[in-house]
C-alpha cells in the first residue's frame, strides 16, 4: 500500500512538473498559434464600435507584423493585392474599419512548421471572413511566414495558396 501511495506521488508530481514547464516555456507552434488566433480577435469587429475603437484596433493589427513585412493576396475574384510594410497594412484595416459594418475573422485549422533554426516558421491555414453579418463566409487557404524578432514571433510574409477547384 505504501508504494503505491509513493508511485501514486511520483506520477503527480511528474504531470504536475510536465504542466509547469509547458507553461513557462510554451512551444513556438503553441506560441504562434495564440499570437493567430489574437491577431483574428483583434481584426474582428462589429458596428457597436466607434471610429476611435476602429483606429486603435488598426493599430494593435499592425503589432503582429514586421516593419518590412510583404502580402501578396491573388484571390478568387478579386484583383491581386500587394501590401508592402507594416504602415499600409494598417492604413488596409483603417479603410476596412470605415467601409464595412462588421467584420468576424477566425482561422479554422492551423498547420505551424518551426524551421529547424527555431528562429523562422511557416503556418499553412484557412482564413475565414464573415462580412457585415450577412450568413456567407469568404474564405481562402493562405501562407504565413514567421520570424522570430526581438523576442516575439512577426508576420513577415504572407501569401495566397491557389488550390485545385
Amino acid at each position: 500500500m505504501k508504494v503505491v501511495f509513493q508511485l501514486a506521488v511520483v506520477t503527480l508530481l511528474t504531470v504536475a512538473g510536465i504542466l509547469l514547464w509547458s507553461y513557462l516555456f510554451p512551444s513556438p507552434q503553441h506560441i504562434i498559434r495564440a499570437r493567430l488566433n489574437s491577431l483574428a480577435h483583434v481584426a474582428s469587429f462589429n458596428s457597436q464600435q466607434g471610429i476611435l475603437a476602429g483606429f486603435n484596433a488598426a493599430h494593435n493589427v499592425g503589432d503582429f507584423f514586421s516593419t518590412n513585412v510583404e502580402v501578396d493576396l491573388d484571390m478568387t475574384g478579386n484583383p491581386d493585392v500587394t501590401l508592402t510594410g507594416r504602415d499600409q497594412i494598417v492604413q488596409t484595416v483603417m479603410r476596412t474599419h470605415a467601409t464595412l459594418n462588421e467584420l468576424k475573422v477566425d482561422f479554422p485549422d492551423l498547420n505551424i512548421t518551426v524551421g529547424p533554426d527555431k528562429n523562422t516558421a511557416t503556418a499553412d491555414l484557412t482564413i475565414r471572413a464573415q462580412i457585415d453579418g450577412d450568413g456567407n463566409s469568404v474564405a481562402e487557404e493562405m501562407k504565413f511566414t514567421f520570424q522570430k524578432i526581438g523576442g516575439q514571433w512577426l508576420i513577415t510574409h504572407i501569401e495566397t495558396v491557389q488550390v485545385l477547384t
